[in-house]
């Protein structure tokens, strides 16, 4: 598989996952979008025994888009401090059904992960591991029954915007998870990560990847933001 590099130095590597593949695996095995990435260090500089690559943030199997990893460990603790006090900036584009009746909004919801089934749900501020899930939205364009929405979160739950935009009754086009109309499983999430904004860990210079989503459908229903 071609790997889509945006930036590398000696701290960072930022990179295009591809839909369909896991930012991380869980059993260790090959396959998964860091393993691919270490790959490549590993081939391109020669590097003996084993490459050293920080997975600092997730993104869903079914979602694509912009990754930043660490290369160093310094530079995983930095950017994952920076995550962690809410100081990068995370952009993702979303086709969903519908359109929401506010084309601007913000959404602040309570979620609860069953970690069995693999499932987000909304619940109320008090049910015990509850946590809270804060994002902004804004509907682009919309055609044919789709809506092109602009997300920025505030939060990085598990499936927070396909569990956010569902529960405002606009899910996102491929999501079987939570449209829940008894469809076939997919691999056509319309979710991308399509931009952000970090801190380089050593040079301190604000720094803004951004990467389109696939010219394919739904996506080609609309235009696409350059930045």
């Amino acid at each position: 598989m071609e790997i889509n590099i945006l930036y590398e130095d000696n701290h960072l590597l930022v990179a295009v996952k591809p839909p369909g593949v896991p930012a991380q695996a869980d059993s260790g095995c090959a396959g998964d979008f860091l393993s691919m990435l270490k790959a490549y260090i590993k081939d391109k500089y020669q590097k003996p025994g084993n490459v050293y690559l920080g997975l600092v943030h997730r993104l869903d199997r079914n979602a694509g888009g912009v990754m930043v990893f660490a290369r160093t460990s310094k530079a995983a603790s930095r950017l994952s401090d920076q995550v962690r006090r809410r100081l990068t900036v995370k952009t993702y584009l979303a086709v969903v059904h519908g359109c929401p009746e506010n084309r601007q909004g913000h959404l602040m919801h309570y979620l609860l992960k069953d970690r069995v089934n693999n499932r987000v749900s909304v619940v109320e501020a008090d049910t015990p591991g509850a946590r809270e899930a804060v994002l902004d939205y804004e509907v682009l364009d919309s055609r044919e029954g789709l809506s092109l929405v602009k997300v920025e979160l505030e939060t990085g739950r598990a499936h927070q915007i396909r569990v956010q935009m569902a529960e405002l009754g606009c899910p996102l086009f491929g999501d079987v998870k939570y449209r829940g109309l008894g469809e076939k499983n997919r691999n056509d999430l319309a979710l991308w990560s399509w931009r952000m904004e970090v801190e380089h860990p050593v040079k301190k210079e604000r720094m803004v990847f951004t990467a389109p989503p696939p010219g394919s459908h739904p996506w080609n229903l609309f235009r696409i933001p350059s930045e």
